[in-house]
């Protein structure tokens, strides 16, 4: 039985299609991963800011006592 030469060019270009809407989705997938991670970054940015001025905060409030 002979391969029609028109299936197999309609299946290439039907994977044709599929593959780029995967690439899409992926360059959109890395697009949100890059977002997330520089959330990330900042949100520990924060977190390390605070702890210096709790600790700032809590030195200023210890030597008072100290020194009485």
């Amino acid at each position: 039985m002979p391969i029609d030469l028109e299936i197999l060019k309609s299946e290439r270009d039907r994977l044709r299609d599929q593959l780029r809407e995967t690439e899409a989705d992926v360059r959109k997938a890395e697009a949100e991963l890059k977002t997330l991670r520089q959330r990330e970054i900042s949100t520990k940015r924060e977190i390390e800011a605070l702890s210096t001025l709790l600790d700032i905060k809590e030195q200023r409030d210890a030597k008072p006592t100290e020194g009485s």
